[in-house]
């Protein structure tokens, strides 16, 4: 049985364990806009709220992911104050974050073209399938604009080199090549995308719920910390998640030979 929830610009799905997060603006191949930005900001606080769900999977509808920025919606920031428009970036900011941060692992599943502040939305996510048919661009500069608050996440996905290139150039990728450069972790056939993400819901959801939020938090926090504090941060993490009930149940279940009860 299956729950719909219908936001202005998207909907959430969720089938038992998995929600599908769906961008809903096929006629305009999936741009964004303020409205979009927030319902994407509300529907992460959703997906976070749902204690049985345990995976996050982001598409668009019809033939596209997301071809960026809503061109009409940015042209009109030109009638927005300077205040205005920090207020609307940093609403853009936040939505990428609110991705980025989700407490379910993100999936990307990238069934047409990710353009622009598209591969921001790609780069957020912790993995990215895309279809080998799938166009990517950050485009920004041909428009005399740059990818700025999609840039932490590209510059994470592919590195700085890669970042340098692709955001300078601009160049237009395939899905074989966006895995060759790391925006997605890998790229099939759009006849085979759907087998291939089912493939990887299944292995996630055999993982324990806590624990990969940890993994999340972990990665996410270890980088910016000094070697002292990545000891003493890691030593508490894993001391806490060994003595926690899903830790001893992994743990039980391993010794006695069966599965854990997430699975």
């Amino acid at each position: 049985m299956s729950d719909r929830i219908d936001f202005n610009t998207l909907y959430l799905l969720k089938d038992g364990p998995v929600a599908t997060m769906t961008f809903n603006r096929p006629d305009i191949r999936n741009a964004f806009n303020a409205q979009m930005i927030l319902d994407i900001i509300e529907g992460i606080a959703q997906v976070n709220a749902m204690d049985d769900v345990r995976v996050l999977v982001i598409t668009g509808a019809g033939s596209a992911f997301s071809a960026g920025a809503d061109l009409n919606w940015m042209k009109s920031m030109k009638d927005f104050s300077y205040e205005e428009n920090i207020a609307d970036a940093e609403a853009l900011a936040d939505s990428m974050h609110a991705i980025f941060t989700c407490r379910k692992p993100t999936i990307a599943r990238v069934n047409g073209a990710a353009i622009g502040g598209g591969n921001g939305l790609v780069c957020a996510c912790d993995i990215a399938i895309a279809a080998e048919e799938a166009v990517f661009s950050l485009s920004e500069v041909k428009i005399g604009l740059v990818p700025a608050c999609i840039g932490l996440y590209v510059v994470k996905r592919v590195g700085e080199a890669n970042a340098r290139y692709l955001m300078l150039s601009g160049r237009r990728l395939n899905g074989v090549e966006a895995a060759e450069y790391g925006l997605v972790n890998w790229a099939v056939p759009l006849g085979n995308l759907n087998d291939e993400i089912d493939m990887l819901v299944e292995k996630l959801l055999t993982s324990g719920p806590q624990a990969m939020w940890m993994v999340k938090e972990l990665i996410r926090n270890v980088p910016s910390m000094s070697f002292r504090e990545a000891r003493t941060y890691t030593a508490k993490m894993i001391a806490e998640l060994r003595t926690s009930d899903e830790g001893q149940e992994g743990l039980s279940a391993f010794l006695e030979k069966r599965k854990p009860k997430w699975v």
